[in-house]
């Protein structure tokens, strides 16, 4: 018992903890996933003679900038269904 709160946080504050740790895990993965799209990407214009002529520099970061959009929302639309799913079942079990 003594590692538990007393306090119990509302629907509000829990809500807003869901989308805090979904923002936060979107924007870390959206990083990364810029990182390993940007190397391929800005290595193969410069080396490959199709990718040199056809891509230009607003392709490229279209290209690495859907990735990170991709990244950003895939993940926090999980993180959020996640927290979703285990208080439903949370409340099923009481």
């Amino acid at each position: 018992m003594a590692g538990r709160s007393f306090l119990i946080r509302s629907p509000k504050e829990e809500s807003d903890a869901a989308v805090k740790e979904a923002v936060l895990l979107g924007a870390k993965n959206a990083a990364i996933a810029g990182t390993v799209v940007a190397v391929p990407t800005l290595v193969g214009c410069r080396v490959l003679p199709w990718a040199k002529a056809n891509l230009n520099y607003t392709a490229q970061a279209l290209i690495i900038s859907a990735a990170c959009i991709a990244g950003f929302f895939i993940t926090a639309d999980k993180t959020i269904l996640r927290n979703a799913r285990q208080n439903t079942i949370g409340k099923l079990d009481r």
